[in-house]
């Protein structure tokens, strides 16, 4: 079992940045992948980056490449992801959450695991 805890979101002006976190607890973490999703209001969940615990090796959407960063602290056992250039569009509620196969995949249904949220507010 694992358990995720989001925190760093807010309200923020275009071009400007945030660094999200996801304290993660639970065992044999270093063997999971970790991904941030975000959903907007009337959209689907969609992917943002994945990160594997124990490779360091990433993955970014598209739309998010070169202005996001996803890093882990593992001594910490924590996550981040560090947003630069915020657009409006990034507004979203966004999620961690961890995938046991390890793979870090973009979709939805091989992540087991997930938090809360954080809220992520983009004003233009």
């Amino acid at each position: 079992q694992v358990q995720l805890v989001e925190s760093g979101g807010g309200l923020v002006q275009a071009g400007g940045s945030l660094r999200l976190s996801c304290a993660a607890s639970g065992r044999a973490l270093n063997t999971y992948a970790m991904g941030w999703f975000r959903q907007a209001p009337g959209k689907e969940r969609e992917f943002v980056a994945a990160i594997r615990w124990r490779s360091g090796s990433t993955n970014y959407a598209d739309s998010v490449k070169g202005r996001f960063a996803i890093s882990t602290d593992n001594a910490k056992d924590t996550v981040y992801l560090r947003m630069n250039s915020l657009k409006p569009e990034d507004t979203a509620l966004y999620y961690c959450a961890a995938d046991p196969s390890g793979y870090g995949t973009i979709w939805v249904s091989d992540y087991d695991y997930w938090g809360q949220g954080t809220q992520v507010t983009v004003s233009s």
